[in-house]
């Protein structure tokens, strides 16, 4: 139960930091009518989110050679 509890914090934290950093916006299209004798109208939003592409590339890396030598042994 605390492990959800953290999560849905971690999750809320990340949008509000989404929302502040302007990553996500959200603009009222429609706003609400209450209903009458009949019906009504839901509000309606228009939600902009950051596009995020992630590639791969090809590389070649030097990488160092390591050699590693055990001590000799010490006669007694």
């Amino acid at each position: 139960m605390r492990t959800l509890l953290v999560l849905i914090g971690i999750v809320a934290l990340v949008f509000l930091a989404a929302l502040l950093l302007g990553f996500v916006k959200f603009d009222q299209t429609q706003t609400a009518q209450l209903p009458r004798i009949e019906g009504g109208q839901a509000p309606k939003f228009d939600a902009n989110v950051a596009k995020v592409t992630v590639g791969t590339e090809n590389k070649t890396v030097a990488v160092p050679d390591i050699k590693v030598e055990k001590p000799a042994e010490q006669p007694r």
